[in-house]
């Protein structure tokens, strides 16, 4: 396969990059739309199977209504003609059901102090809930005196606000990566590559996630990591592919002749090694996309598929279209560069052995043990911060203080007595005969600790009752949390389902805790099978394995320190909730335990060629970190401002996906490849290396070797005083 994609390079590069872009403006066409078709419903964070959706699907059943009002419209009670026209705008909406609240509602619809009051829009069941809340919105934010709120309008809300920080993002990142880019890079030419590449990468990528969601339903929060990831895995396939280029011609041709066989040898053996090591790690990173597939949220499953769909894509890219590009412009790779960046570009290709990487690792090595235990220790002490983890779920508390619904939301929780609470909403499966047994039943769920007050029981048709219960405590408080446990333990007279926010969050932490241990299966097997194809070892995949899970421990720990304890709120723009989103550690760890093991196998790979061209054990480790430490470096701090840059959103769970992944990535480049590998490395030696026997004659059979010709040993440097080569 490589082969052939180097030789279609040589042979035909500018009809790749003419096919390439005119696929750019197709899939430009067809895919930049998709952020309309894509889903934004309120339950992207819900599982749709379990008990408390079961509850609300019953209860809409049966009554024709849904379950809970999704628009509330906050006025003050003095004026009487917002309150009025407020009230004719629900009542006059097709698909509005039901309209309850107001001062003659009851004092639970007025605030403490008398000033305000509000109304609550419940929807017919069979109405386009997305179609009826952006109308209200529209007609009520028209109002003078009205505020709009609720659930709808919140996640709307989100929605947009997504929508603006991607394009905010990307108008931030876009100029920091090519200024960055341009500093690690060394030449103009150069550091345009990885935008191009990220540029494909990402419109491909919107075009098939498109296609996808013909059948399975997208949410919308997947643009920002294909945004993102698409940006920073383009970066980092570019940086492997460029500098392995770069290495190449210096090898070969080092004096610019533009001699077409050597640029042709160079560009295939770039393919055949920069290529091959793309390719394994691509499939590393979507491993770790499809190990979130295993979730019922639509949130994660959602972005495990933006995950392997850009990981292949950016993969794809970078062994097709690169390669072309290479073969036009040759030696003009290097150009729009000073003096002073030419020199340092051919040093760097040289990869001398008196490099700063190259010295760093000799002196970890020397000192590999107080290393290893100071940088393992590091890490933990960073991650033991997560050991008091507290998890919330998503709702209008993650908007800026500037949303209307957030407003809403604040206004109530603060002023109206009990509307921080919301109410665990029951259906029992009963006859309207059976009003005594739902009575009993009621009784006995009064006297639960934890239950403020059960409302009167409300027979809706169907054999179907619903009872409204409210806990004494948060909606997301512990004991609340608790207390859904406890209602779903009373027997009634039928099937009792047990819905409302408390029992959506109770079930969605229980989804996400049943599905951990078959998605850390799939996560392991396909890291560990990756990483002994490529190394023959059995020793590096299981090691590779313990640091991703202590770089993940530690970004852990710096997510709780930041957003849970409220910590750079002004410098950050956010306001904390006390907790981390639920959803957010399982998408972090998948995606950072990919990139983790991408940086791993930019490494494995280049310490693998060195030792299997005749370098020794330390040897071979210190050419390995010399040829990558410079590019893994890099590559993570690109990345970093690529996820990074989503630390600008306005939507605080968007905040912790950004700062999360950047922490990790820059932890994983510097600490564990800098530090813990070379000493690890230089402790175990040529155990390093070791396979039982079936294993190692099937990886002799069907694992990756380097039978390309090249010489892996660094070419030595200008002889220093005192210094001599191991």
């Amino acid at each position: 396969m490589f082969s052939s994609l180097s030789r279609l390079a040589t042979t035909r590069p500018r009809r790749v990059l003419v096919v390439a872009v005119l696929f750019f403006v197709i899939a430009g066409f067809f895919g930049g739309p998709v952020a309309g078709l894509l889903n934004s419903d309120t339950d992207s964070f819900s599982d749709r199977g379990a008990e408390s959706a079961q509850a609300l699907e019953r209860i809409s059943a049966a009554s024709g209504l849904d379950a809970a009002p999704s628009v509330l419209a906050l006025v003050d009670t003095d004026a009487t003609a917002a309150l009025t026209e407020a009230r004719a705008v629900l009542d006059d909406e097709p698909g509005v059901g039901r309209v309850v609240g107001g001062p003659d509602a009851g004092g639970a619809f007025v605030s403490t102090d008398g000033s305000k009051t509000y109304l609550a829009a419940v929807y017919d069941a069979d109405a386009d809930a997305e179609a009826v809340t952006e109308h209200l919105v529209v007609e009520l934010s028209r109002i003078d005196g009205v505020t709009v709120g609720g659930s709808g309008p919140a996640f709307q809300a989100v929605n947009e606000q997504v929508e603006r920080d991607i394009v905010r993002a990307e108008l931030i990142a876009f100029p920091l990566l090519f200024v960055v880019s341009l500093l690690v890079f060394r030449s103009a030419v150069s550091a345009l590559l990885p935008l191009l590449v990220g540029g494909l990468t990402i419109v491909t990528s919107l075009l098939i996630v498109r296609g996808i969601n013909e059948v399975l339903d997208i949410s919308i929060f997947a643009l920002n990591l294909i945004t993102g990831l698409g940006l920073g895995l383009a970066i980092d396939y570019s940086l492997f592919m460029v500098s392995r280029f770069r290495e190449e011609l210096a090898r070969i041709a080092p004096d610019s002749a533009r001699d077409h066989a050597e640029v042709v040898e160079a560009v295939r053996r770039t393919v055949a090694t920069a290529g091959r090591t793309v390719v394994f790690s691509a499939v590393t990173v979507a491993g770790a996309g499809l190990a979130l597939l295993v979730f019922p949220l639509r949130f994660l499953y959602s972005m495990g598929i933006g995950v392997t769909v850009v990981a292949l894509v950016a993969a794809a890219v970078s062994i097709t279209v690169l390669p072309a590009l290479f073969a036009v412009l040759q030696h003009r790779v290097n150009a729009l560069a000073p003096r002073r960046w030419r020199l340092a570009q051919e040093a760097d290709a040289r990869a001398e052995a008196h490099g700063f990487w190259y010295r760093l690792s000799q002196l970890v090595m020397k000192y590999r043990v107080g290393t290893a235990l100071g940088g393992a220790a590091i890490l933990v002490a960073l991650g033991l911060p997560f050991l008091n983890v507290q998890f919330t779920g998503v709702d209008a508390s993650v908007l800026p203080d500037s949303a209307s619904a957030k407003t809403v939301d604040s206004t109530l929780r603060a002023d109206f007595d009990g509307a921080d609470v919301s109410a665990l909403i029951v259906a029992i499966e009963a006859g309207e005969d059976q009003q005594h047994e739902v009575s009993a039943w009621v009784d006995e769920v009064s006297a639960l600790d934890g239950v403020s007050q059960v409302a009167e029981p409300r027979y809706l048709g169907a054999d179907t009752w619903q009872v409204d219960v409210l806990p004494a405590q948060g909606t997301l408080d512990e004991k609340s949390l608790d207390l859904v446990d406890q209602v779903r333990a009373v027997e009634g007279p039928g099937a009792i389902l047990v819905g409302g926010l408390s029992a959506d969050q109770v079930d969605q932490v229980a989804a996400i805790l049943d599905s951990i241990p078959e998605a850390l299966a799939i996560l392991a097997v396909l890291t560990f099978a990756a990483l002994f194809m490529m190394t023959g070892s059995v020793v590096l995949p299981v090691k590779a394995l313990v640091m991703n899970l202590l770089t993940v421990t530690a970004t852990f720990g710096i997510l709780v320190l930041i957003f849970q304890d409220g910590r750079f709120e002004g410098l950050l723009g956010y306001t904390s909730q006390g907790a981390l989103e639920s959803s957010q550690p399982v998408f972090i760890f998948a995606v950072v335990f990919g990139l983790s093991t991408d940086y791993a196998v930019f490494l494995l790979t280049r310490i693998k060629e060195a030792r299997d061209h005749g370098a020794g054990e330390r040897e071979s480790v210190a050419l390995g970190l010399q040829r990558t430490g410079r590019i893994v470096t890099a590559a993570a701090l690109l990345f970093a401002i690529a996820l990074g840059a989503f630390a600008t959103s306005e939507i605080v769970f968007i905040k912790e996906l950004g700062i999360g992944t950047a922490a990790a990535v820059l932890i994983d480049a510097t600490l564990v490849r800098a530090l813990l590998v070379p000493s690890l490395m230089a402790m175990l030696g040529r155990a390093n290396w070791w396979a039982p026997g079936p294993l190692r004659r099937l990886h002799d059979r069907f694992g990756l070797s380097e039978h390309d010709p090249v010489p892996a040993v660094a070419t030595p440097g200008p002889a220093r005083p005192g210094r001599h080569r191991r």
